[in-house]
């Protein structure tokens, strides 16, 4: 199977030939996973931060089993149910008051497509044809889809490629001040001046509210977020949070925004949403844009085949449910320190630049690039499971994670790191 799969399957932002191992997983449960070679593995990425419960959770597969006894997907053209009514009450009961509508999609890539299109629809549909542009920031990863890639860092982002095909926004430095530093006015100073000399053709600015996921697990001042708020009301611009990475309490709040107690215009949410086991997201939007959106007769266009797909809908009121009815609050912050403790020794070592933490978020930012292909198979032989890029080695467990299994995981941090730091020096 693995020998089919590296000749035929395209894995992600990996080359057709893959130049590392692939590792065939069985099955998986709490926070292992069980490869076919016979390791056992904790998890520290949540699967790419989505799997907040852990794996093969009882009251999440009971969900799935229950909705497939009924239908496992209809069209939502003319037609609605309940898991998505029910779902669609939680989000807007547990998000910002000023949301008071929901757009269902399959992805979070999606999900800022459809936010993009509801913020340049905003103006046109009022009869402002000049608001086509969006303001957002370097450092920023928004998705891989078009729309996404144009509001993506476009000098070191992953999508460098199609730069000449991509809508032209503009882009504003990217926050930085650190997450514990004390406020100066100076940080917010390009944003500023970029947004009072486009106010005019942007329609929305789209920013990661705290932390800069994909595009180097950057940790940003609260006071930031709420300058950007209010710059943008200042210059009648919309605000899009995407929250796809920091929704559902990793950052140690329910959304990142409640940091700054700021109100979006428009939210975007995935990935932990049905706690990792099926693709869903959704798109959160005041009625005061739904209403410019609608005026003159028109409508938002968009509409997957997939959207609230019911069997992602009930897994995901099931996942709402068990982390609302949890103390998960108590979990992330024991996570977060544990994590300051015992990743404070990596900066002890030369390569080590800066170590970092929130919530459930730990990152050692090296001074040089990882070297994924010696990296993982280390990590593996440790017993756990992660997915280091560019200058970055991070962890996202689950919430559920434990002490001691957190303790493994931030202990193989340093000791690979450690050897990897006596090898440079070698060579």
């Amino acid at each position: 199977m693995i020998d089919f799969d590296t000749q035929h399957i395209l894995h992600p932002y990996a080359p057709s030939v893959p130049q590392a191992d692939m590792h065939l997983v069985k099955s998986a449960s709490g926070v292992y996973l069980d490869l076919e070679s016979g390791e056992s593995v904790i998890d520290g990425m949540s699967s790419w931060w989505s799997v907040i419960h852990g794996y093969n959770v009882p009251e999440l597969n009971a969900a799935a089993i229950s909705q497939l006894s009924k239908m496992s997907h209809v069209m939502f053209g003319g037609l609605t149910h309940e898991p998505a009514i029910k779902l669609a009450q939680t989000l807007l009961s547990i998000t910002d008051e000023n949301l008071e509508h929901i757009f269902f999609s399959d992805s979070g890539s999606v999900s800022v497509e459809v936010a993009l299109k509801m913020a340049y629809q905003y103006y046109t549909s009022q009869g402002n044809k000049d608001k086509t542009k969006i303001l957002a920031f370097s450092k920023a990863y928004h998705g891989d889809t078009f729309g996404a890639m144009s509001v993506c860092d476009p000098i070191t982002g992953m999508h460098a490629a199609f730069e000449g095909v991509l809508h032209k926004n503009i882009f504003a430095e990217a926050p930085m001040c650190s997450f514990k530093d004390e406020w100066d006015e100076k940080y917010i100073q390009d944003f500023k001046e970029k947004l009072e000399e486009n106010h005019k053709r942007v329609a929305a600015v789209i920013l990661e509210p705290i932390v800069q996921g994909a595009g180097g697990m950057r940790l940003y001042s609260v006071m930031f977020l709420k300058r950007v708020r209010e710059l943008c009301t200042e210059f009648d611009v919309l605000l899009i949070l995407d929250e796809i990475a920091t929704g559902f309490g990793r950052t140690g709040k329910l959304f990142a925004y409640e940091h700054a107690a700021v109100s979006p215009d428009i939210l975007c949410v995935g990935k932990a949403l049905t706690g990792g086991y099926m693709s869903l997201a959704a798109t959160l939007v005041s009625k005061k844009v739904m209403q410019g959106v609608e005026s003159d007769g028109n409508v938002l266009m968009h509409g997957p085949t997939f959207m609230a797909n019911p069997l992602a809908c009930a897994v995901a009121n099931a996942s709402l449910e068990l982390l609302l009815n949890s103390p998960w609050q108590e979990r992330v912050l024991a996570i977060q320190e544990q994590l300051e403790e015992e990743l404070k020794i990596c900066e002890e070592l030369s390569i080590v630049k800066e170590v970092r933490v929130l919530g459930a978020i730990g990152v050692v930012e090296l001074n040089i690039d990882v070297d994924l292909a010696w990296m993982t198979p280390e990590f593996i032989k440790r017993g756990v499971w992660l997915r280091p890029f560019n200058k970055l080695v991070y962890i996202m467990p689950p919430f559920v994670i434990k002490e001691e299994e957190l303790k493994r995981l931030a202990g193989a941090i340093y000791e690979v790191l450690q050897e990897f730091t006596q090898l440079r020096n070698i060579f």
